[in-house]
């Protein structure tokens, strides 16, 4: 199925099929063999619909916690997983871990840091749940929102930032003391150089980047440059291919399935991987409408000040220059079930990109 199209009843019919092997049940698509040459895992917001699916109480969906979408993943040819552990994952940490190394895949979890020191008792427990699970990687967003939508004014970004400060600094002993490392995501709050000098400045093994290789177009950095600015500090990743075009506001931006896209995935991950031999390759391919980036509105430059006009006019030539021939993906209107079919395409489609061009980027 090709990303790009309108989800338009015509495709109707292929989504209500295609969901039929996600909600069939673990393991019922592929063998092992399927996972032969891969190189790409899978985040958990890649199947946001499918997950709402099984908090609704949907029958027959394929996973409903961390081990349930470990053996999905791997069934589908996947290399690993990000996942969260939740309060009724937690009777599962053994058989995460023993299944995990069964299967021959990596698993990495997910955390909020601590709000302050009364909130570090509950982040240190979470975080020994995780290490008994096999995860030592653990991804995070300090923000968790999109910055230009959030705060409101250059002293909002300043909170923020000091906020965030001081909670890595709360996590960093303990994140030390059971030898997981932390995962910073550029979560379309910090720009790569800021998140960079916050990650310079603290000089932990133990606190480094989540590199989400689309994330920092919605800030209008160039993605590139984001990745080589970042990449010394990478612990973890987030892959995604993109599409933009125009609208009167700014731009629209989308994730799409590898391929579609506008960015140098492969150069991205040479660079990571160069960095940091070994690093784990999370496809986050979110299936949603486009997302509305209003930088042509005073708003929108609430907190981003110092940047230079420049800039802008980089952003937006970046846009018309890659502008996407091809209708971005819209699911408004689409049934639970059609969603969760779409998504999966979509995941399955990147994952096999990932076999085909990826065997060699060791």
């Amino acid at each position: 199925m090709n990303q790009s199209h309108d989800a338009t009843g015509g495709q109707t019919a292929k989504h209500v099929a295609s969901v039929t092997s996600l909600l069939t049940g673990v393991g019922a698509v592929f063998g092992a063999s399927a996972t032969t040459g891969t190189r790409l895992g899978i985040g958990m917001h890649s199947y946001g619909h499918a997950w709402k699916s099984a908090r609704d109480g949907k029958a027959g969906v394929g996973f409903r916690g961390a081990l349930s979408f470990l053996e999905y993943a791997h069934s589908i040819g996947a290399a690993g997983v990000q996942v969260t552990i939740r309060l009724d994952d937690r009777e599962d940490v053994s058989r995460i871990r023993a299944r995990a190394e069964e299967l021959g895949v990596y698993f990495e979890s997910q955390l909020s840091i601590p709000r302050d020191k009364a909130d570090t008792a509950r982040f240190e427990d979470e975080l020994k749940t995780l290490r008994a699970a096999g995860a030592t990687v653990a991804r995070t967003a300090v923000l968790g929102t999109r910055r230009y939508e959030t705060l409101k004014s250059a002293a909002e970004f300043r909170e923020f930032k000091e906020r965030g400060t001081r909670s890595l600094a709360l996590a960093e002993p303990i994140l030390k003391r059971h030898g997981v490392r932390l995962a910073v995501e550029n979560h379309k709050d910090w720009l790569a150089p800021e998140l960079a000098d916050l990650l310079r400045k603290m000089s932990s093994e133990w606190v480094g980047a989540c590199v989400d290789t689309g994330n920092s177009l919605a800030l209008l950095e160039d993605p590139d440059a984001v990745v080589e600015a970042l990449a010394p500090f990478a612990v973890t990743t987030h892959i995604k291919d993109m599409a933009v075009r125009e609208y009167a506001d700014g731009f629209l931006l989308s994730e799409v399935s590898i391929g579609d896209g506008f960015l140098d995935l492969p150069r991205m991950i040479a660079l990571m991987r160069k960095a940091r031999p070994g690093i784990a390759l999370n496809l986050e391919m979110i299936t949603r409408d486009p997302l509305q980036i209003p930088c042509l509105k005073p708003e929108y430059w609430a907190t981003l000040g110092e940047m230079k006009g420049g800039q802008l006019a980089e952003a937006l030539a970046r846009v018309k220059q890659n502008a996407s021939l091809k209708p971005l993906p819209r699911t408004t209107g689409l049934l639970p079930a059609q969603l969760v079919g779409l998504e999966d395409d979509h995941v399955r489609e990147c994952l096999k990109w990932g076999t085909e061009n990826l065997a060699q980027q060791i």
